[in-house]
């Protein structure tokens, strides 16, 4: 099997491929991967270091709204895994432009690349924020879509265009929506490893508020191993929530990372919520579908996850101390 990934030099992207080319995933044994990145902020080629000498490993730099050069890998490919996104809420507040260009048309791009070909699957990977916020219970994936931020939103739109190519043209597209991702190689701006990263160093962490926001939190590889699940078994035309059962508020994680650190709530900077009344309250996704059709559940405890995150964090310096100056906060 030959799959593209694209973002794969990405957080999540990047988990994938190394463990796909780990032959982790059954079904996905002895499979050639080939990294589409165009290598932004978020975009690390220190992260796929580990299977960089690896002969089923192939990296391009580019765009994925460059039609030609999507046409070119995706003609080459067998399956597609859709990682490449803007995927900061606090960035998409500053400027959405970005995030409607690269999720959006991005999306498309690649979609109409795939009409031209024979492609066995293409897993779009999405976000449960395109749900919105729920006081109580917990989406499943025929709950309406009512994203709040220009992020959430582009993610809303490229997964309607991936139901539509589904639909109108039959292309094999399946959408995965996840919970909150944490774990090693996570950039810096987004909220555990900024928090560990910074409390390392005797710094202040920044706590939105009074911090009562409600986050399911998922470990990258049970994510991953969801989406591989999906990429060799799943429906084309449905969507599978991921999830990954750990629902904490923003204070109860800040206590957990404190915990974690040898920190005390001195460490803690509560400051005015930039998002006011759009910052989403909760989110919680049902899991049903994808443990009843395909086996999944998370085995990563929270527990052992962040134990094992917050040690990589400390083992790995010259892996995010670069990557600081660059950062924009994210709460």
């Amino acid at each position: 099997m030959r799959i593209l990934v694209t973002g794969g030099a990405g957080f999540i992207g990047s988990a994938f491929v190394r463990n796909v080319l780990a032959d982790q995933y059954p079904g996905l044994e002895g499979a050639e991967v080939t990294v589409l990145d165009k290598l932004t902020y978020a975009g690390n080629l220190a992260n796929l270091q580990p299977v960089a000498e690896d002969d089923r490993y192939t990296f391009v730099q580019g765009d994925i709204c460059d039609a030609e050069l999507a046409r070119e890998l995706v003609g080459k490919a067998d399956s597609v895994v859709h990682f490449a996104a803007e995927s900061h809420v606090d960035r998409s507040i500053l400027g959405g432009a970005d995030f409607v260009l690269t999720n959006v048309l991005g999306t498309q791009t690649l979609l109409q690349a795939a009409m031209d070909t024979k492609l066995t699957k293409f897993v779009h990977v999405s976000t449960d924020e395109v749900y919105g916020s729920i006081d109580e219970g917990s989406w499943d994936e025929e709950f309406p879509l009512r994203p709040n931020s220009p992020y959430s939103a582009s993610k809303a739109s490229s997964d309607l265009i991936a139901r539509a190519y589904a639909k109108t043209h039959n292309l094999p597209v399946a959408i995965t929506r996840c919970s909150n991702n944490y774990g090693p190689y996570q950039f810096p701006e987004k909220v555990i490893p900024l928090f560990v990263t910074n409390l390392m160093d005797g710094l202040t962490v920044p706590l939105y508020g009074k911090g009562g926001q409600i986050r399911d939190w998922l470990h990258v590889d049970d994510h991953c191993r969801g989406i591989a699940l999906v990429l060799a078994e799943g429906r084309a035309g449905e969507v599978y929530n991921i999830g990954g059962g750990t629902e904490l508020t923003n204070v109860e994680l800040t206590e957990k990372l404190l915990e974690a650190t040898g920190r005390d709530e001195s460490f803690i900077e509560r400051i005015v919520d930039p998002r006011g009344a759009a910052h989403d309250q909760r989110y919680s996704v049902d899991i049903s579908k994808i443990n009843a059709e395909l086996g999944y559940s998370p085995r990563v405890t929270f527990e052992q996850g962040l134990a094992e995150t917050v040690a990589w964090y400390r083992d790995n310096r010259d892996w995010w101390e670069p990557l600081k100056a660059r950062s924009v906060i994210d709460r």
